[in-house]
């Protein structure tokens, strides 16, 4: 029993999203090309129910390229109002299209010269028809068996907003790289605004030694650094080799003499390599591609300028 009960809410919410969706016409366009062309941001407004949607709506709205915040109404007739400018374009939400607390600050909109689009179930309303733009997010019915709770009317809402968002983005070009910007501490925004340079070992922290070292001495440098590698570099300090504990446990295998031997002799030569402008995502695939956990960052010229590793990565979060 309630399962068929929960799925007959599904049922409805998703026959109110496909309502909606048949409804959009020119005035739809016509929110996007306002929306557009707007100088100012895009405020979104609404009680109750419909102010917790609004949130959500001016939160996507701001993550995909529009600048958006969301304004409470009744907070909007006690001073907020003059976060209002005649640049801005208004999303005022109302199911009824005649909440009071709404209907109360269009006056000053109207005076302030903000455009408003109304998102409202009535064409009729006090809201519609003092707005230049009208979305109808009216359903046949909500989930809720009394009619009372707002449930599929709010769905429908946030799929119209959704909608905006989506076109808006997507009429703006906005890209990975953008969204990342404004989600510099999310997953997305780790991989897209990390370079190598941001992650890799520089300076005293970077590990290396010339080619005509002794092992002896490598080995020293490869224990100080605790990076399980050095690189090995030539006069000009490019680099022509690296060095790692594996292949030195290798080498010891096969020959006793092996710490007295040069570096250049034993160094596994042209290793992969990145740039440091690179991004850090980029370099743990390289990384995974070629099973290794050490990788040299040199210049355009092939000058060693640090190195990274598979744990400096894995600790920045670039998974």
């Amino acid at each position: 029993m309630y399962l068929e009960k929960a799925q007959e809410v599904f049922r409805l919410e998703a026959q109110a999203i496909l309502e909606i969706g048949k409804k959009i016409d020119k005035q739809f366009s016509q929110a996007i090309e306002t929306i557009l062309q707007c100088s100012g941001r895009v405020i979104v407004t609404g009680m109750g129910k419909s102010g917790l949607i609004g949130r959500k709506i001016a939160a996507t709205l701001a993550s995909t390229g529009t600048p958006s915040f969301f304004l409470h109404p009744a907070e909007g007739i006690h001073g907020d109002l003059g976060m209002v400018t005649g640049e801005d374009v208004v999303i005022a939400i109302s199911n009824s299209g005649e909440t009071e607390e709404l209907i109360n600050i269009l006056p000053v909109l109207k005076r302030i010269g903000a455009t408003i689009i109304a998102l409202t179930g009535k064409a009729e309303s006090t809201l519609a028809k003092n707005s230049e733009i009208f979305l109808d997010i009216g359903v046949t019915q909500e989930a809720c068996p009394l009619g009372l709770a707002p449930t599929a009317s709010t769905t429908a809402t946030l799929a119209m907003g959704d909608a905006l968002a989506v076109v808006l983005l997507q009429a703006r070009n906005f890209q990975p790289e953008d969204f990342a910007i404004f989600h510099p501490g999310g997953t997305l925004g780790r991989r897209l605004l990390l370079t190598v340079k941001d992650l890799m070992h520089q300076g005293e922290e970077n590990p290396l030694i010339y080619e005509e070292k002794t092992v002896k001495e490598a080995l020293f440098v490869i224990t100080a650094k605790k990076l399980g590698a050095v690189n090995v570099i030539d006069k000009e300090g490019k680099l022509v080799g690296i060095l790692t504990d594996g292949d030195l446990r290798r080498h010891m295998e096969k020959d006793d003499q092996l710490l007295a031997k040069k570096v250049g002799e034993v160094m596994t030569k042209s290793p992969k390599t990145i740039i440091p402008t690179r991004l850090a995502a980029q370099s743990l695939k390289l990384m995974q591609d070629k099973s290794i956990t050490v990788l040299p960052v040199v210049d355009e010229e092939s000058r060693l300028v640090g190195t990274l590793h598979l744990h400096d990565l894995l600790k920045a979060g670039i998974v």
